[in-house]
């Protein structure tokens, strides 16, 4: 019934910008902490960024600082990812992920949005 839904992927040019969403459905979505993880072809899976349930604190992947930017709408159950000055090696199938440990431990994936930036 919980259900994921990443969107705003696509081809992009390098230097360019693309904002993804993740929409949440049947889960109380101020209760998880929200990432973004990417997997590029035949590569081990990534942590991109991390934002606190609150909104009060972030992470990022080294890879990505003062490009990309994690933020959440806990009043539309929706996390963006902002991704400023692409490269290619930022291609990749790009996840929503959710997980709380209260009341229970939870953890919830998307099916992911392709992401493809063009030199």
């Amino acid at each position: 019934q919980v259900q994921l839904v990443e969107s705003g992927g696509g081809l992009v040019q390098s230097g360019g910008s693309l904002r993804l969403s993740c929409a949440a459905s049947a889960l109380t979505f101020r209760n998880f902490v929200m990432s973004w993880y990417r997997q590029a072809p035949e590569k081990e899976r990534e942590l991109v960024a991390t934002i606190t349930s609150t909104g009060d604190s972030t992470n990022y992947a080294d890879s990505v600082k003062g490009r990309f930017t994690i933020s959440r709408d806990n009043g539309k159950d929706t996390v963006y990812l902002q991704m400023n000055s692409l490269k290619p090696e930022d291609t990749a199938v790009y996840y929503c992920n959710a997980k709380q440990r209260w009341p229970r431990l939870s953890e919830y994936w998307g099916q992911g949005t392709q992401v493809t930036v063009s030199s």
